[in-house]
């Protein structure tokens, strides 16, 4: 059994907007919710009486007359939600904000932070919606981000959206071969950019790239320069010199599954898939997840670290759905010390703290000292998502940061933009352990047999659909075979993520890691997390990589990459030998230790263990790979 890191205060679930959540849903359906469990599973058996009612307690604008929850199209593998309204994003931010709060708070390297209220905010959006409209953007039509993790590009995405207008974007750290793979796919009529940026104390000019990307996308009508711009025979704007609208903004009410934005699959092999999702999916899924999982309230400060191209930055900006300050930072996530975030926790006041895993691994193998911190008075959760939080991590932040803390370990992904699991406000945080699978989420771990098994490792399934599961892959609109193929094909008509896990007796989950880089050994499956678990207690082994080859003559090869600041000696690598061998398993000891410089990443910070893979069985390297996909 799992240790114990955290247990609520009844005060803590008796304020919390899920137990909020579950007196409404009570008082509408004359049920008595003994416990989350009772609630997500009635969440289950009464799917679209719990969406309905969901979406009727949030008290979202919109117009027209609900004809169905749910419905599935000609697809057995599309669906449609809420058949007959019209909605919008941006209005549902203003509808209920109150205008001098502060809406958002940035800061880049050089650490001063600006303030914005949901008035300036506003008037921003409504300034930009201005010059869009000049450009001729519409309902429907895309517009594209090449650009950083600043206010300005908050305002250009919900600028973009309150007119019903498609968003995507990347950050500059992608390529131009990667960004045009992407951007080429959804014909964006309008193109907002940032010249240069700092990262890591250094600058990076991007000039060339954008005037190269502009020529390769011939359906722009024009450019905005959020920051510094650059001369380019184009039709032009800059965000310095917007007009001043008087007139309020004048929302463009879209269909609830009109796709709202554009996200991408990490493209490591061949060209990303085009992610598209619904406006009122999103509104309602994010609604769902940030206020009654992540209990985010108004004028608390979320903080999620992210760049403009991964879905983190589209989820962490809803937590103004919920009337919340959205705190946004532009520049590297150690820079100039791990400690350096920290010190901005305490510095604003930031009631939830997020970032990817490894960033809380390296924090623990940096032996960061957070004691001058006096526990963060004001931090209500710490985030953590990307890749699994290792039981050790769990522990380094309950001994380190402060033993009074709700840890919320999210995971879902880029395919829903949102959680499958997460946080849950009613129940105790279990050492190595997501606390729960989120309302509304039909998930199940499924062995080969496609039976589904408890408290032992299976595919991650999703046995009923969501509002914010893709609406489609954009330009494959009429031809669903890429969809099917990649969520439908493994267990016919059951949605299968593509992660190992399992389902522990305290109803959490432990996610093992993505299934197709599963180690397999002698028939014993166990997944790489567990190997880099192990290695996290080793010193001298900074970062890890670890894939299992299966040759055609049936013989395996499993290999260790290891990345140190000194070099590994013999013995040192018996010694890793021996560690997995006795914290793991027997079968699952590599056959090579082998040192490198680095290991390689994808730009969202996933290790690229099955392209790596795909390597080493002989596979070629330009259809295993994109060079412009890697972070490094």
């Amino acid at each position: 059994m799992s240790k114990c890191l955290w247990k609520p205060s009844q005060s803590f679930v008796e304020h919390s907007n899920l137990n909020r959540f579950k007196k409404y849903i009570e008082s509408e359906t004359n049920n008595n919710f003994n416990d989350y469990q009772a609630l997500h599973s009635w969440s289950i058996n009464a799917n679209e009486t719990f969406w309905k009612h969901l979406f009727e307690c949030a008290n979202f604008t919109y117009e027209g007359e609900v004809k169905s929850i749910h419905r599935t199209l000609h697809s057995p593998h599309i669906h449609q939600w809420f058949n007959g309204i019209k909605i919008n994003y941006t209005e549902q931010i203003f509808a209920h904000a109150s205008g001098e709060d502060i809406a958002v708070e940035s800061f880049d390297e050089n650490q001063k932070v600006k303030y914005t209220s949901y008035q300036t905010l506003e008037k921003e959006v409504n300034n930009l919606t201005q010059v869009l409209k000049e450009a001729g953007v519409k309902a429907g039509d895309t517009v594209a981000g090449y650009v950083t993790n600043t206010k300005e590009t908050l305002v250009a995405f919900l600028a973009t959206n309150a007119l019903g207008g498609v968003w995507s974007s990347c950050s500059p750290d992608f390529g131009l071969d990667s960004v045009v793979d992407r951007f080429q796919q959804i014909n964006p009529k309008v193109l907002f950019y940032t010249k240069s940026y700092q990262y890591n104390g250094k600058h990076f000019d991007k000039s060339d790239v954008i005037k190269n990307l502009v020529e390769a996308l011939p359906t722009l009508e024009g450019i905005i320069a959020l920051g510094e711009s650059i001369d380019i025979d184009i039709k032009s704007w800059k965000y310095s010199e917007l007009p001043n609208k008087k007139s309020p903004i004048e929302y463009t009410r879209v269909d609830f599954n009109d796709p709202i934005w554009v996200l991408y699959s990490s493209g490591t092999t061949g060209k990303p898939k085009a992610i598209t999702h619904s406006v009122g999916g999103i509104i309602i899924e994010h609604y769902k997840a940030l206020v009654l999982h992540h209990d985010v309230k108004p004028k608390d400060k979320f903080f999620w670290y992210s760049t403009t191209g991964w879905m983190m930055w589209n989820y962490a900006n809803s937590a103004l759905l919920a009337g919340a300050t959205v705190v946004l930072y532009d520049g590297a996530l150690s820079y100039p010390s791990p400690k350096a975030l920290w010190e901005k926790v305490d510095e604003i006041g930031i009631t939830h703290f997020g970032a990817g895993a490894g960033y809380f691994i390296h924090c623990m193998k940096e032996k960061v000292d957070l004691s001058s911190f006096n526990n963060f008075p004001k931090l209500k959760s710490i985030g953590s998502t990307g890749s699994p939080l290792t039981p050790d991590a769990f522990a380094w932040i309950y001994e380190n940061v402060t033993s009074n803390i709700w840890l919320v370990s999210l995971s879902g992904g880029t395919d829903i933009c949102s959680g499958f699991v997460g946080g849950n406000p009613f129940e105790p945080v279990f050492e190595g352990e997501i606390q729960c699978a989120m309302l509304g989420v039909d998930l199940a771990a499924y062995n080969e047999d496609a039976q589904p098994v408890f408290n032992e490792l299976g595919e991650m399934v999703i046995q009923q659909p969501m509002p914010s599961m893709p609406i489609k892959f954009w330009g494959d609109d009429d031809q669903q075979s890429r969809y099917k193929s990649a969520y439908y094909e493994h267990f016919e008509g059951v949605w299968r993520h593509g992660d190992w896990i399992k389902i522990t007796p305290n109803n959490g989950i432990i996610i093992y890691g993505r299934s197709d880089s599963t180690l397999n050994r002698g028939g014993v499956r166990i997944g790489t997390s567990e190997i880099y678990s192990a290695l996290n207690t080793i010193d001298y082994i900074q970062d890890a990589m670890v894939i299992c080859v299966d040759y055609d003559n049936q013989e395996q090869w499993m290999p260790l990459f290891v990345v140190s600041n000194q070099t590994i000696t013999a013995e040192q690598q018996k010694e890793i030998a021996r560690h997995i061998r006795s914290t793991y398993s027997p079968r699952h000891v590599p056959d090579e230790v082998i040192q490198v410089p680095a290991i390689p990443y994808t730009i969202s910070g996933k290790k690229m263990e099955t392209p790596i893979k795909k390597l080493f069985m002989g596979k070629d390297i330009e259809k295993s790979l994109s060079k412009d996909a890697m972070k490094n």
